[in-house]
């Protein structure tokens, strides 16, 4: 049997030293601390804390643990099949990265029910985490973000139809997927163990695709779903007036969610804290102040607050009228499918913002603009 050169009071911190040198990284706190030991056997941290940065091999892995390969494969199909680890399947071989914090194990320990770990523990000690100091900053401080908004499709103005993007339209990339998975939304699953859970869906609604997706169904994370039965969920969902939040790239995103602001994690971190956690949508609400009669009922439908009633209008004599705040705004549509009076339409912003190419050239800005490249 190989072994480690860590000692065993210094291994977990270790771990959350390598975890906190990602693009992404996860500020170290007691809190953290506690995580890791409820997530990871004291072997486990041990091989975790000694992998590099990006995929690498079981032989470059087994180098620097000084474990054999065959014992050394076990812990990482182990850990995989927690969300600790992804592998990636090749013809001769694996290749294997040590899952981040987010977008990572924190989602794929609330994405199934399992009772390989105490999830109401989990669960309570990630909400404190996410909420102390410095950690809001790490992990949406950066100019580029980890996700972006897609406007409801439906609601995008018929004269700039043909002027938009794929990469602005969350069906084209279910589409061109050819279908994906489905999961639990990871954040009313969380919320449902701190008996914070909102009315909205939490079984099949959260959308993998790709790669991601692959490797979610087969450690057993998530479902197969077919592209109808994806397309289905995008207008179930944007009935229920939820948003949607996905990886911001322009090709292949791996997850498509369909959020609430009350319990979304990146949501709420716009709400409470007041960090701008996602990039917005190239569309953005147009009030119609000869329609809007002030009745409000846009209000509530906003998950980030951008809207409110003020008084006066141009003339329509009643309650006064609705006003977005555009700086806050993400552009989703929610406002418009809930207006009663059709007074609420999209149109394009006066910029348009385009993401990074795909998953690498966004880690890597994220990881310039932290100067950690």
């Amino acid at each position: 049997m190989g072994h480690l050169k860590i000692g065993k009071s210094e291994v977990f911190k270790a771990l959350a030293d390598r975890l906190n040198k990602n693009p992404v990284g996860a500020p170290v706190n007691e809190t953290l601390m506690r995580i890791l030991r409820l997530m990871y056997s004291e072997k486990e941290a041990e091989i975790g804390s000694m992998f590099p940065v990006g995929f690498t091999t079981v032989d470059r892995l087994s180098a620097l643990t000084g474990m054999e390969t065959a014992e050394l494969t076990g812990y990482l199909n182990n850990m995989a099949d927690k969300g600790l680890v992804i592998d990636i399947p090749r013809k001769d071989r694996a290749l294997y990265t040590l899952a981040p914090l987010v977008i990572g194990f924190f989602e794929y320990t609330f994405m199934r029910v399992t009772d390989k770990l105490p999830l109401r523990d989990l669960a309570e000690l990630f909400e404190q985490y996410h909420h102390e100091e410095g950690v809001a900053e790490e992990f949406f401080g950066a100019a580029t973000k980890m996700f972006q908004t897609w406007a409801y499709e439906s609601l995008m103005p018929a004269d700039v139809e043909t002027e938009v993007l794929s990469y602005e339209k969350a069906s084209a990339m279910i589409r061109d997927a050819g279908g994906g998975s489905l999961t639990m939304c990871y954040c009313r699953h969380q919320a449902l163990h701190r008996g914070k859970a909102c009315g909205a869906p939490v079984n099949d609604i959260c959308t993998s695709l790709g790669a991601a997706s692959e490797w979610l169904v087969r450690r057993g994370f998530a479902r197969p779903a077919s592209v109808d039965e994806l397309l289905r969920v995008l207008e179930r969902t944007e009935q229920l007036g939820l948003m949607h939040l996905a990886d911001n790239v322009q090709r292949n995103p791996a997850y498509i969610c369909h959020c609430c602001g009350c319990c979304c994690g990146v949501l709420r971190m716009i709400n409470e804290h007041g960090v701008h956690s996602v990039h917005p949508s190239n569309f953005i609400p147009r009030i119609d102040g000869a329609r809007c009669v002030g009745c409000g009922e846009c209000v509530p439908r906003c998950h980030v607050h951008a809207l409110k009633v003020v008084e006066g209008g141009p003339g329509n004599g009643r309650n006064g009228r609705a006003a977005v705040n555009a700086d806050r705004c993400l552009g989703c549509g929610a406002c418009v499918r809930g207006c009663p009076e059709e007074a609420i339409t999209l149109e394009r912003r006066g910029i348009t913002r385009v993401p990074p190419r795909d998953k690498r050239e966004q880690l890597r800005r994220i990881a310039r603009e932290k100067g950690r490249l």
